[in-house]
């Protein structure tokens, strides 16, 4: 536990000190007043956690305030841990295949590294025991189903292919069929790095998971979105447009090692409800982790 905690807190050094240089220098003083709230407020806001959360956070503490049960920053510090803790409380962040073969649908916009979390979660799941397959659903984007055979290889993992501008539909069909012939436990299936704002790409994408549904009923049994977590505000967006077309159950928040914006898991889980289920926080095949709320607080503050 020790060494997880260790990593995520060196993957989230950026983010932490974004965090801290806004808020810390506030809960360091001495005494608290309406102008410290406000401040406090801006600070929030600034570091990416959303005006949703951060109006959430200091209708709390206020109310507390007026109530003399916060007197000193300190006491406004141990409050936020336990008010960030509860906002990612609110959904469970657990993984969890239980049907056979298990279809996790991976969607998400070119560059977020949708890629890579297939190859580092299809490894991930391996190493669990399970037998792992892949759908090179990504047929528009020159390479693509190269990278992701590279992955394959390299894990020692199956991977269902056409060629180049081939219906994603078939790749799909095809690779439940060949789950379901070999006895698979998972089947991941990527998707084209879509555009969440062309409504023909989001239709595609809608479609190749009508068509699971069709072969496999219950399927997909998971959707995961994958963000950039250096796009901070915009990740919102790109998980609300992705919610309304397919239904997002879980989010894979990517680079949080190289950005200080990861204050928008807040955000997310407040605004939207969506849990985070991943962090990558690396880029050593080890470094896609299972999100667990109180780690992820512990390490930020």
């Amino acid at each position: 536990m020790f060494g997880v905690l260790h990593s995520l807190r060196e993957g989230l050094a950026k983010t932490r000190k974004n965090f801290t240089d806004k808020v810390g220098s506030l809960v360091l003083g001495d005494k608290i007043d309406e102008a410290f709230l406000d401040e406090l407020e801006e600070a929030l806001i600034a570091s990416d956690v959303g005006v949703e959360t951060a109006s959430f956070v200091l209708k709390d503490l206020k109310e507390r305030f007026k109530r003399n049960e916060l007197s000193s920053p300190a006491q406004v510090k141990d409050r936020l841990k336990q008010i960030l803790l509860e906002i990612l409380s609110t959904r469970s962040s657990s993984f969890s295949l239980t049907a056979s073969p298990s279809v996790v649908l991976v969607v998400g916009v070119n560059g977020t590294g949708k890629t890579t979390t297939i190859g580092k979660l299809a490894h991930r799941l391996k190493s669990e025991g399970k037998k792992v397959m892949l759908a090179a659903g990504d047929t528009f984007r020159a390479a693509a189903s190269e990278q992701l055979s590279i992955w394959g290889e390299r894990a020692g993992i199956p991977v269902i292919k056409h060629r180049e501008g081939a219906d994603p539909g078939a790749v799909a069909f095809d690779a439940v069929t060949a789950a379901k012939a070999r006895a698979m436990d998972v089947l991941i299936v990527d998707t084209a790095g879509r555009l969440h704002t062309k409504s023909n790409l989001m239709e595609e994408l809608k479609k190749v998971k009508r068509l699971l549904a069709r072969e496999l009923p219950g399927a997909p049994h998971e959707t995961l979105l994958v963000l950039d977590g250096n796009t901070g505000q915009n990740a919102l967006v790109q998980s609300k447009m992705f919610h309304e077309a397919v239904g997002v159950s879980g989010i894979v928040l990517t680079k949080l090692d190289g950005t200080s914006r990861g204050g928008i898991v807040f955000a997310i889980y407040k605004e939207l409800a969506i849990p985070v289920k991943f962090v990558g926080i690396g880029e050593a095949i080890e470094d896609l982790r299972a999100f667990d709320p109180k780690e992820f607080v512990d390490a930020l503050l």
